[in-house]
């Protein structure tokens, strides 16, 4: 074989040369491709109450899932298809653990195709980026918590109603004060907002400034949905999680639906500033609001 002291220099060079970004872009499943927001929950201790109270809110269809010894309901956020693809509330008992919203789910595409990568890439980067060993998920589909102890969940793309649940007849159908048409937003509470936005930045990407710099927010175009993020602050007690979800809905008269709401047992909260949206606060304390489009 002919070796020239150039070839050996082409050869050395061409292992020393550095990985591309297009390169190491095709092969990188992160950030995640999410069509963004799909569903959220909410943990009460009373699934029938709090069910009722969000189908007298929302007019749409329940349907019902048996789960250790009682049901998780599911307020769908639009007319459910052949395929089963919708958004949704789901309702579930809290046993002992007071109230709050459980977690939020972004689907992904390809995620039966690359679920695994995506995982084992979480973990890389995370470790990378000085975040400690990733735990990985648990629970259906992957199911896991951020540093502040905030629960995610990935789905296949688009998300669907699971098929164990059947329609329920718990409140009559459309019968609710306004109608939905899927989740808007999440805000979730941080306590150190520029290394969450560090951690949340491995999944979602770049993210944006609320003019006031008051929070950020993850923004993902194909569904008109966002993610916010804001700071928990020391001086108020605060804890982090998650704060409120927001519903967008068709456009409705704010003095009925207020008046409506409280007659359903649920409290208007001011929101200043905004005389667009509505503030809600369920009567399990868990903070809903409605966008209308």
């Amino acid at each position: 074989m002919n070796v020239n002291r150039r070839n050996v220099l082409l050869g050395m060079a061409a292992m020393a040369a550095p990985v591309s970004p297009f390169a190491l872009a095709q092969s990188s499943v992160l950030p995640l491709r999410t069509p963004g927001l799909d569903h959220l929950d909410v943990i009460v201790p009373d699934v029938e109450a709090t069910t009722r109270f969000y189908m007298g809110l929302f007019n749409t269809e329940l349907h019902a899932q048996e789960f250790r010894g009682g049901y998780r309901y599911f307020v769908l956020l639009s007319p459910l298809n052949e395929a089963r693809e919708v958004g949704y509330i789901a309702v579930g008992a809290s046993n002992g653990r007071g109230s709050y919203i459980g977690h939020f789910c972004t689907s992904v595409h390809d995620w039966r195709r690359d679920g695994e990568a995506i995982m084992t890439e979480l973990g890389e980067q995370f470790a990378a980026g000085g975040f400690g060993e990733f735990p990985g998920s648990r629970g259906f589909g992957a199911l896991f918590s951020d540093p502040d102890g905030i629960e995610i969940q990935f789905l296949p793309a688009p998300d669907t109603l699971v098929t164990a649940a059947n329609p329920s007849q718990l409140v009559p159908w459309h019968q609710g004060l306004v109608t939905p048409h899927g989740v808007q937003s999440v805000l979730l509470r941080v306590r150190d907002l520029e290394r969450a936005l560090d951690w949340y930045g491995i999944l979602y990407g770049t993210h944006a400034w609320t003019p006031d710099r008051s929070r950020a927010y993850f923004e993902f175009p194909d569904s008109g949905t966002r993610l916010y993020l804001e700071q928990a602050r020391y001086e108020f007690g605060q804890e982090p999680g998650i704060v409120l979800f927001g519903i967008k809905v068709d456009s409705f008269d704010r003095v009925a639906v207020s008046a409506g709401v409280e007659a359903l047992g649920g409290t208007i909260l001011a929101v200043p500033g905004n005389d667009q949206l509505l503030r809600i606060q369920d009567p399990d304390g868990n903070i809903v609001q409605l966008h209308p489009q």
